[in-house]
């Protein structure tokens, strides 16, 4: 992509404009270096924290991990895990100062693998006394090998690392990981006709990410095109288009999916009357559409037309009555009827104002990437200096965290704390640099 070409020349601008005493790359201390110099001088201090958490967060090799390991966050209210799409954004966030800790935890990544092609969600590590980040004590290290997985975008962390460092080797590694990640999709997760599924539609196993997401409400839904499971699985078919076509292979059959998954999306799963992208039910029946954030994926993965995706960024993303709200993005838009100030069914989660941001810029759209990027960063700083703290999600109204409901009837019924996995809030501020000129 041209924006990240450009990107990789803003941060070896900055590189260039560094203290003569800061020579040291690659390291904790580059990227706390980096972020001294990132965005609005309000941010710095916690970008400064964020750094540390990163730091703090990261513990020695151990079993399934052939290197250092990266958690959630010691915030993190079920104790020590790494995965899920948490990682992904902990990946972007180390990038381009960390590369090498970065590269170390897309290995960990897809170490764990199962024959199927099934890379895993969460991995649930064991606690140890020695660590106090690490409180929660469990008896072995355990994840769900059969039936969830987690959204792909690894894959884009991975074309990040090679556009910044230009170490096309690592396709070697990660072209087989991918490619059977694409066959456990056809086999476990190909909807009926045509598209992807995420199994919350059936069991709600939540490997879409969006625990108790206002898009499965409805229950009797049987196996049927998802827009954000689509838009994944066209990712994916996409990128391994491309690195196959690197690495000097056979790649006729991955272009005629992802031209076809790319039709399907932009016909099938988009709604002219709305200037919205739904599931394939709410598509089928009008009674079922919401303004999910989940509906901007097209958009993000480059599936949607430059028309369609205007429409979506000025109707939707910049309009204050759907996301563009006092912490944007909201999760939920606010005029919808089932908004409501709990979990992914309302508040902002700032790594999807990440996603959404990058999608903009994607579609040549810089003034709305900075616009989301700005109001967003605002925002968490301005929680920050309140609270110390770094929030697992915020109040996409303005309101303290501690006024939003994470899962109700729990014990766990406020966001956590010291969360690192929904937060790439260096990743924010570096495309921020890059958005605002």
């Amino acid at each position: 992509m041209r924006w990240m070409f450009l990107l990789l020349i803003s941060m070896l601008i900055i590189s260039c404009n560094t203290k003569p005493e800061i020579t040291k790359s690659d390291s904790w201390q580059a990227l706390k270096n980096e972020t001294r110099l990132l965005g609005k001088k309000e941010w710095r201090p916690m970008l400064e924290y964020v750094t540390n958490l990163h730091e703090k967060s990261t513990h020695p090799a151990t079993y399934p991990f052939d290197y250092e390991w990266e958690e959630i966050g010691p915030g993190y209210v079920y104790g020590p895990a790494f995965g899920h799409w948490d990682i992904v954004h902990q990946i972007l966030d180390v990038l381009p100062s960390y590369s090498t800790h970065a590269l170390h935890q897309l290995y960990n990544d897809v170490k764990n693998q199962e024959p199927n092609g099934l890379i895993p969600g969460s991995i649930w590590m064991v606690g140890r006394e020695d660590v106090p980040n690490m409180a929660v004590k469990r008896d072995k290290v355990d994840w769900n090998k059969n039936d969830a997985g987690h959204p792909p975008l690894w894959v884009v962390a991975v074309h990040d690392y090679i556009e910044l460092t230009g170490n096309k080797e690592v396709l070697k590694t990660f072209y087989t990981p991918l490619v059977r990640q694409i066959t456990w999709f056809e086999n476990a997760r190909k909807a009926e006709g045509e598209g992807f599924y995420y199994n919350d539609i059936l069991i709600k196993k939540w490997e879409s990410g969006i625990d108790q997401g206002i898009r499965f409400d409805e229950v009797g839904l049987g196996a049927w095109a998802c827009i954000d499971a689509t838009s994944h699985v066209y990712l994916l078919y996409k990128t391994a288009n491309l690195w196959a076509k690197e690495l000097g292979m056979t790649n006729d059959y991955f272009e005629k999916r992802e031209n076809e998954l790319k039709r399907f999306i932009q016909k099938d799963l988009y709604s002219d009357k709305d200037g919205m992208f739904y599931d394939i039910w709410a598509i089928k029946d009008e009674k079922l559409r919401q303004t999910a954030f989940e509906n901007m994926w097209p958009i993000v993965v480059g599936a949607a037309t430059q028309a369609q995706a205007n429409r979506f960024i000025d109707e939707y993303l910049l309009n204050p009555d759907v996301f563009f709200t006092k912490h944007p993005i909201a999760s939920v838009g606010v005029k919808d009827p089932k908004f409501e100030l709990r979990m992914w069914r309302g508040p902002a989660w700032n790594s999807m104002t990440y996603w959404a941001a990058r999608g903009c810029l994607n579609y040549g759209r810089k003034d709305a990437a900075a616009k989301l990027l700005e109001k967003a960063l605002d925002a968490t700083a301005k929680v920050f200096n309140e609270t110390g703290t770094i929030w697992e999600f915020y109040n996409s109204l303005g309101g303290s965290p501690e006024e939003l409901q994470r899962k109700p009837n729990t014990k766990y019924n406020v966001p956590c704390k010291d969360y690192l996995g929904h937060n790439p809030l260096i990743a924010m501020a570096r495309m921020y640099e890059l958005a605002k000129d």
